[in-house]
């Protein structure tokens, strides 16, 4: 009788423990949660070296007892569909997505939302669907405009300089405004002789287009417009093959370490450097609130929206920074993106303490 009599305080006590309990960081409300990170492609290093790590570090800190759902879609978008169908068969809480195509993704957002799983967008914007939850990347149109003003910058007092644009992917929104944002510099200021939009943003495509507009000008280019450093290093590639020399300014974006490389010793004019870190916390930590209910804080978006062809989307948008060689240690260095020594191997020694950077 005495037993009985402790059994129901004894489930009380147990109830309560179960409420209070869970693991890690996240405490019981986020305890087993998963959160999928769907990233687009592997081509442009900074998914796989910068986004991916940066990203799991920040969720494993807020929530220890949190399972991440990684797939990277290799610019295929049929591809993402399924291993976004596969996260939610999962028991995904939340997606974290960076469309290979904008357009198409809208799928994905759909079948989320059926399943009552928010959506963050991240990097790239997801088309024309009133179901996603939020947008964080950067300024997108600025991204393009610091392209287009430091090509004029480094061609000074040439007048109607011929140049050569090669664009992104004409799938991805952000290359769209890219596009938009070196326009809206360089329209009227510049003669561009060819301009592509290159699929997959692949370094070999960006070659095989620039060794394309160099046999029609027969050499004869004053700046290259890269959309970021992938295709840069293609086009650098095929005018140092054609015999290019001196090499024009060419533009870059992302602050790869190749990129980096190739600037300090003249191959490359500039990059823009987007504080990936930043990026992928607040995915993080958005991801993290979203799975466990509590509300995002307004100070995160500051009334910021953009609209997605269906909906103005709540977003954080973060400032790209141009950087050029006097400018890498303030920027790329200084904020622990890429150490000295990883900039500084044997084949850039000499460049970098001509750069002062020892």
């Amino acid at each position: 009788m005495k037993l009985a009599r402790f059994v129901p305080v004894l489930m009380v006590v147990g109830i309560v423990l179960m409420a209070c309990g869970g693991g890690g960081g996240g405490g019981a409300a986020t305890a087993g949660k998963k959160i999928a990170l769907l990233l687009p492609e592997s081509k442009t290093a900074r998914y796989e070296t910068k986004d991916k790590p940066l990203f799991e570090a920040k969720i494993k800190a807020l929530c220890s007892s949190c399972t991440i759902i990684y797939s990277n879609a290799n610019q295929d978008a049929p591809t993402q569909q399924t291993q976004a169908e596969a996260a939610l068969a999962n028991g995904a809480n939340v997606l974290v997505l960076d469309p290979v195509d904008g357009a198409a993704a809208a799928a994905i957002v759909a079948k989320a939302k059926a399943q009552n799983v928010p959506v963050v967008s991240y990097d790239r914007l997801v088309l024309n669907t009133p179901d996603l939850n939020y947008y964080i990347s950067y300024d997108n149109a600025a991204v393009g405009a610091l392209q287009g003003n430091a090509l004029l910058t480094a061609l000074g007092a040439k007048a109607m300089p011929t140049v050569v644009e090669i664009n992104g992917d004409p799938a991805d929104n952000n290359a769209k405004l890219f596009k938009a944002g070196a326009h809206s510099v360089l329209n009227g200021k510049v003669h561009t002789a060819f301009e592509y939009d290159t699929p997959s943003w692949s370094p070999d495509k960006a070659q095989t287009e620039m060794a394309g507009a160099l046999v029609a000008l027969h050499n004869h280019v004053d700046g290259v417009l890269a959309a970021n450093d992938g295709t840069a290093g293609g086009a650098i590639a095929a005018m140092k093959t054609a015999g290019v020399s001196p090499l024009p300014p060419v533009t870059g974006q992302d602050a790869e370490l190749a990129g980096i490389q190739r600037i300090l010793i003249g191959e490359q004019y500039m990059t823009v450097y987007k504080a990936i870190k930043a990026e992928a916390e607040d995915a993080a930590q958005l991801a993290y609130d979203l799975a466990s209910g509590i509300a995002v804080p307004d100070s995160m978006i500051n009334g910021k929206t953009t609209n997605n062809g269906a909906k103005d989307v709540p977003s954080v948008i973060l400032p790209p920074v141009a950087v050029i060689k006097t400018t890498i240690i303030s920027t790329v260095i200084a904020d622990g993106f890429w150490s000295k020594t990883d900039i500084c191997t044997a084949q850039y020694a000499a460049a970098c303490t001509a750069a002062g950077i020892s």
